[in-house]
């Protein structure tokens, strides 16, 4: 397959061994959630919160993927205007929350952030390796790759965040990494629409593949 972001192919994800993979990546979000989110809310640290939330949509987003490959056309669209819809009203409870704990939250503890980050970005390492294969494809095949390695940007900017917190003792990077996330969901949201739109609006032509999940 090219690697050209540009470039169009008709895989649909009707693979056994693509379901497999798919299988895998959606335990490894539905893990992440858990652990990211647990130990965000002991550390108080918004952006693991807003990084744990993405594990979770990441792995429900995924499961519809699973459950629309083989489905029509017009299907796959509407999974992927419900996956905008939740990117959405993640980025609302992220940005709602943030400003709360700019108003009442404490120094989140940095080596919670930097320790479980890291652990978080081999998590989504390992996702776009084993999607690396599959980047190519249609947008409910290529959405998945994509934001598995988005994923992995946005833990780098948790554990930057991380070392900044560990040398001001200020609770600001956390904050900022947290709203920059939730301006990324609402912008990856926005491209779905777009493209979902696009492909209910002309099921059989040709679209180009978006960078964002």
């Amino acid at each position: 397959m090219s690697a050209d972001c540009h470039s169009h192919s008709n895989f649909e994800g009707v693979s056994p061994s693509y379901k497999r993979v798919l299988l895998v990546v959606i335990a490894i979000n539905a893990v992440m959630f858990l652990v990211e989110m647990s130990y965000g809310v002991v550390g108080e640290s918004q952006a693991l919160k807003a990084d744990a939330l993405d594990f979770l949509g990441d792995s429900a987003s995924y499961a519809m993927s699973l459950w629309a490959i083989g489905k029509a056309a017009d299907t796959r669209s509407n999974v992927a205007m419900i996956k905008g819809a939740s990117l959405v009203l993640i980025a609302i409870w992220v940005l709602g929350s943030t400003i709360y704990f700019m108003l009442n939250g404490n120094t989140p503890n940095a080596p919670i952030m930097s320790s479980v980050a890291v652990a978080a970005l081999i998590a989504n390492l390992i996702s776009v390796l084993l999607l690396m294969k599959y980047r190519d494809g249609d947008a409910n095949v290529r959405s998945v790759w994509l934001c598995s390695r988005n994923d992995a940007i946005g833990n780098v900017m948790v554990l930057m965040a991380a070392g900044v917190v560990f040398y001001t003792h200020s609770h600001w990077p956390d904050l900022l990494v947290a709203m920059i996330l939730a301006g990324l969901f609402t912008s990856s949201a926005l491209q779905i629409f777009k493209q979902a739109l696009a492909e209910k609006n002309n099921p059989d032509g040709d679209h180009q593949h978006s960078d964002h999940c």
